[in-house]
């Protein structure tokens, strides 16, 4: 592959974004149904400098790419208010703690329509049930119970419904249509229908109709709806418990130490460099490293770690971790959104905005839903006139297929399930960037490994130094680690560590180049150096003697100088504790594994072995890794790559899903598809099974929420009246509605009780 197409590729495993287009989420007010949502949508892409617009109809959010140089912030909400609905600035919207407010007034409304609606029942069969009881009923004629009933649903239309008729309203002055309009004309048509009846009783005579009342389905209908909002709003809340719990980790101010004096200033700020004082039972502001002091830090809730972590003197500790029984002095390296609770608090907003494919299907469904319902409503009070069902009862049939149909439980299928396995996944330490990528994981029948800090610790330590005839291990060291000063490279770490280990003096290295994947070299003391392994040596020239090789499980440096061999030095990296149990546990699942290495097949072998890894390929270039990913795509694998470096960034971004491993601070521009935060094995396996389970439920979901409906609408047309005499009122429809998209969302809550490996 050219240099200048390798160069492309992992830029774009890195930034997949375009730095000239900006993403923005926006609250959305005013959406009840999947219509809502398709309506906002389309809104949204149809605004000029668009490229991209996803609506959440769980979260009441939109996410939405645009170029700010045609398109600005007021332009999108302005599409957003012209297609009936409200949006905000995201600095705007509702603070979480909000939400109770709302839930109550939920809450409070679906009481007040429900016992009016039982109340107004009761009165409406006063004279038939309650006669034996209150004989005093006998006195009040049916027209003055029909006036109390009347005055009772008033009420309970204006104030607990006023919410579904004015988004009904708004809806249809921008020519559109929702669950609202179906409500809203069930109950406005049953309302109107029963006030003619009280008002004109006779014309209705004249005309063969009995004037028959539906006050109380207008008011039970009403209630349910409100009921099932209010149950909606509760879950809802529930399913974003895990954004909610990494809110509450930030605290809301820092004890800093300013000229030897602590002061408590607000978290905003606090700025890098600052010294920050933390005492026992705190929890830490944010980002930094430890200066002086010793303590456990618990930071179960952002890496999934379960155990405390010691932390002393520079270590790095990570803001929203509780300190347990020591007090640290450490300085500030990252605040606000480039924290490392910032970044996950980001991408968990974001993938829980996201869009998992899964949700094309009721997309396309909910865009033509509500007006073929309105079509089917009106065929069915057709129908049931043309084979003399009576105007009475066609009515109250039609009503009951408005009311049942239930766009609601196929608008939060999908994203319920995909919200509450995103915020699962992060209180396990594992952030998925969206549905995409957690349906993609779903699917995947192969996991392919990078050796160095994925299997095995990546913390190498140097096992043996040989010397050539002429040289000694010292100076073999000294001139490695000359190379290495300024390498970040796990191999750099262990030779620089061994030196000081050694009390070898390094000396300064100049016009010092990296080779990815093979080594480094530069000038040291006026003389050519170079390190690195047997691919450097092939392009160096340099013949490689039997006796340059090493134990079996070792990773060899060779170290020339001036073209000839002046030493190797061998490092050993561990397997990590949970590498063996996670590999098994993906045979189990029935998925293949991998290693891709750079490393030698001698140490790639050993480890693989002790793995129990399926397929090795070592000796590997980055490029080589791509290829490999390609060629395993190609013959109709679904892969995983898991990495940790800038290396595996291309084939971690080729692959079907891509697994960074690690806590780093460049946390949001991996390439992966998930992070797992603490990067251990076992969190692959417990990411791949989430991402199983997630998609399972969306299933079982888009399953109930069509299901539903397909038998629903036919039942409340009245397919079962003639074999079996059953008719659906209008109130039972309206419960059945608000069941189903409870079901759904009950069922997705499902998903926080998962366990991992």
């Amino acid at each position: 592959m050219p240099t200048g197409e390798k160069l492309e590729t992992v830029t774009e495993a890195v930034t997949k974004v375009s730095p000239a287009i900006r993403t923005v989420t926006l609250p959305v007010m005013g959406m009840s149904c999947a219509a809502c949502q398709s309506h906002v949508e389309r809104a949204l892409r149809g605004t000029a400098g668009v490229e991209e617009a996803s609506v959440n109809l769980l979260t009441n959010s939109a996410r939405v790419r645009f170029n700010p140089g045609v398109a600005t912030l007021d332009n999108l909400i302005a599409s957003v208010r012209d297609a009936g609905y409200d949006a905000a600035l995201p600095s705007e919207a509702a603070a979480p703690q909000d939400k109770p407010s709302e839930e109550g007034a939920l809450r409070a409304k679906a009481i007040f329509a429900l016992i009016g609606g039982v109340i107004v029942l009761a009165l409406a069969n006063a004279q038939h049930w309650l006669a034996p009881m209150a004989p005093l009923l006998f006195r009040v004629t049916p027209r003055e119970l029909e006036w109390a009933m009347l005055a009772i649903t008033l009420p309970g239309m204006v104030w607990a419904g006023g919410i579904v008729y004015r988004q009904a309203w708004t809806a249809a002055v921008h020519r559109g249509t929702n669950m609202n309009t179906l409500v809203a004309l069930g109950t406005g048509a049953a309302f109107a229908y029963s006030l003619a009846a009280t008002l004109m009783p006779g014309a209705f005579v004249r005309h063969g109709l009995r004037p028959d009342v539906y006050y109380d389905a207008v008011l039970l209908i009403l209630g349910f709806l409100l009921l099932g909002r209010w149950l909606d709003a509760r879950a809802k809340r529930k399913t974003l418990d895990a954004l909610h719990e990494f809110m509450k980790l930030q605290p809301q101010s820092a004890r800093l130490l300013r000229a030897g004096r602590e002061i408590d200033v607000p978290l905003a700020q606090v700025v890098a460099g600052d010294v920050v004082v933390l005492r026992p039972g705190e929890r830490v502001p944010v980002d930094g490293v430890v200066l002086s002091g010793v303590s456990s830090i618990d930071e179960s809730l952002i890496t999934g770690e379960s155990m405390p972590v010691t932390r002393k003197a520079g270590d790095r500790v990570i803001g929203g971790s509780l300190n347990f029984e020591g007090a640290l002095e450490y300085q500030a390296t990252s605040v606000g959104a480039d924290s490392v609770l910032g970044q996950m608090m980001r991408l968990v907003q974001e993938a829980q905005g996201s869009r998992a494919p899964m949700q094309q299907l009721a997309d396309r469904v909910s865009a033509v839903f509500v007006p073929t319902v309105l079509g089917l409503a009106l065929a069915t009070f057709v129908i049931w006139i043309a084979l003399g069902g009576g105007a009475g009862r066609a009515f109250a049939v039609s009503v009951a297929v408005l009311v049942i149909a239930c766009p609601c439980a196929m608008g939060l299928a999908v994203p319920a399930a995909l919200t509450v396995a995103i915020g699962r996944g992060a209180q396990l330490g594992v952030l998925f960037k969206g549905g995409q990528s957690l349906e993609r994981l779903a699917r995947v029948d192969t996991v392919v490994f990078d050796k160095t800090g994925t299997l095995t610790e990546g913390r190498p330590e140097v096992a043996l130094v040989r010397a050539a005839e002429g040289f000694r291990e010292e100076d073999v060291l000294a001139l490695a680690a000359a190379l290495e000063q300024r390498s970040e490279h796990p191999l750099a770490r262990a030779i620089l560590s061994a030196a000081e280990q050694r009390g070898v003096r390094v000396p300064a290295a100049e016009s010092v180049r990296a080779a990815p994947g093979k080594g480094i070299c530069g000038i040291v003391d006026g003389r050519q150096i170079a390190a690195g392994n047997a691919a450097l040596m092939q392009d160096l020239g340099v013949a490689l003697s039997e006796q340059c090789g090493g134990a079996a499980g070792s990773t060899r440096i060779f170290l020339v100088r001036d073209g000839a061999i002046a030493g190797t030095i061998e490092a050993r990296d561990t397997l990590r504790a949970t590498a063996g149990d996670s590999i098994a546990a993906l045979r189990g699942m029935g998925i293949r594994t991998a290693m891709l290495t750079g490393d030698t097949q001698a140490t790639a072998d050993a480890i693989a072995q002790a793995a129990g890894i399926d397929e090795v390929w070592a000796g590997l270039l980055p490029e080589q890794k791509l290829e490999k990913i390609r060629e395993l795509q190609r013959a109709g694998r679904r892969v995983a790559m898991a990495g940790d470096g800038i290396n595996d960034a291309a084939a971690i971004s080729q692959a079907d899903a891509g697994l960074a491993m690690g806590t780093g601070a460049d946390l949001a521009r991996e390439a992966g598809d998930a992070i797992l935060l603490h990067g251990e094995p076992r969190q692959i396996v417990d990411a791949v099974l989430l991402a199983r389970r997630a998609q399972r439920t969306m299933r079982q979901n888009l399953g109930w929420a069509f299901g539903y409906n397909l038998l629903g609408i036919p039942i409340a047309a009245g397919a079962l009246f003639p074999a079996f005499g059953i008719l659906l009122s209008p109130a039972i429809a309206s419960a059945a509605m608000a069941l189903s998209s409870v079901s759904v969302l009950a069922n997705s809550l499902r998903l926080r009780r998962f366990a991992p490996l």
